[in-house]
């Protein structure tokens, strides 16, 4: 048993405490989860890689396979890619840390312990490392190219945020984030909070500081991104009835949104979170089952059970749309996969934070967010 003097004060991350007359600041202890070995497929074109749509064969090179990149998380989120120190960040959200693989390496380290359960990642257009805080702290902060942190928003209208989840930043140097409550629901990815705010809103906090609710209708919303030309916003909303689903909007010179459209609306049990849109304006999808179960038992395992109504070794993986939200591509994978982004010096390198482990694989497209190095 751990002497009380020696732990961890979770609830006040980095919080300094005087042992034996000694000031000290307590720092993550490291922590570990499974990790899985994955056996890359050997042969060209990689098996794992499915074309829905002949559109989508020009996107799959014939010779790049999945690899897998780390593994030994709990539940991996957030990837951002930073093309000056050639480095992936991205969250192990219940073990309360932001990891960093180099690609200069190989190796995967820890970024930042006591990370207020971190969730989402980004990167500003002059090249900082933007974080939703979604437990705790609940908040979306900035870290300066002097490790310094500032933050961006903690509240709205006098009251604390709920638990930012997702976040990108416009080329106005606008920063745009959803606020779920999943951060605060339970204790497995924070710490469990009562919600100050009546609705789960989508933020937008101009270049100047000011914070304005800009989506305030949506049910847990989640991932989100911009269409190419920054005329479009998708977002995704995790808690809609009956389905999860994806929703398109106008986005307007003022910062304001209309034209508020359903994109697409999985009836097969999956859900969507995270995703990224390339230069020719495909969405790219973390996807998988929703973990719905059966309304009545049959015999699972040598058991009753309530099985689940879709079977995840078939949904797990990178689901690829195009503009019109017409499945083109899948990419399997043999674990959930939750957020994706674009980088590699050619930003044609698409990276998968799934569940234990990053996968990434090479594709004949880019990014629509341009790298910025500074």
């Amino acid at each position: 048993m751990r002497n009380k003097d020696n732990m961890i004060d979770c609830k006040n991350p980095g919080r300094r405490k005087t042992i034996l007359g000694l000031s000290i600041f307590l720092t993550a202890p490291l922590t570990h989860a499974q990790s899985f070995v994955f056996k890359p497929n050997q042969r060209y074109p990689d098996a794992s890689i499915l074309i829905l749509d002949p559109s989508f064969e020009k996107y799959r090179l014939y010779n790049s396979t999945l690899e897998q990149l780390s593994t030994g998380m709990r539940w991996s989120e957030g990837p951002a890619y930073f093309p000056y120190g050639e480095y992936l960040l991205f969250s192990d959200i219940p073990n309360n840390r932001i990891m960093k693989y180099s690609e200069k390496t190989g190796k995967t380290t820890i970024f930042r312990g006591q990370a207020n359960f971190a969730n989402g990642n980004t990167r500003d257009n002059q090249g900082r490392l933007i974080t939703c805080e979604h437990s705790v702290t609940r908040r979306v902060t900035r870290t300066e190219a002097s490790g310094k942190i500032t933050v961006i928003a903690d509240s709205f209208e006098g009251k604390r945020l709920n638990a930012p989840n997702d976040v990108i930043v416009k080329s106005d140097n606008s920063i745009w984030f959803t606020d779920p409550t999943f951060g605060i629901n339970g204790e497995w990815e924070g710490f469990k909070a009562k919600s100050e705010q009546k609705t789960t809103n989508v933020y937008r906090v101009d270049s100047v500081g000011k914070i304005s609710a800009v989506i305030t209708d949506l049910v847990n919303p989640n991932g989100l991104a911009f269409s190419p030309n920054e005329k479009k916003l998708y977002v995704v909303e995790s808690s809609a009835t009956p389905n999860n689903c994806l929703w398109v909007y106008d986005l307007n010179d003022d910062g304001t949104l209309s034209g508020k459209t359903k994109l697409i609306d999985p009836t097969d049990n999956a859900a969507i979170d995270g995703l990224k849109v390339d230069i020719d304006g495909n969405l790219w999808l973390g996807y998988g089952t929703d973990g719905a179960i059966e309304k009545t038992p049959s015999i699972v395992q040598e058991h009753m059970a309530y099985a689940l109504k879709s079977q995840p070794e078939q949904m797990d993986g990178v689901m690829v749309l195009n503009s019109a939200g017409k499945k083109i591509g899948f990419i399997k994978l043999p674990e959930r996969c939750a957020n994706l982004t674009f980088g590699g010096p050619k930003n044609n390198r698409l990276y998968m934070a799934s569940s234990h482990s990053i996968y990434s694989l090479y594709v004949n497209t880019q990014g629509a967010v341009t790298l910025f190095s500074p």
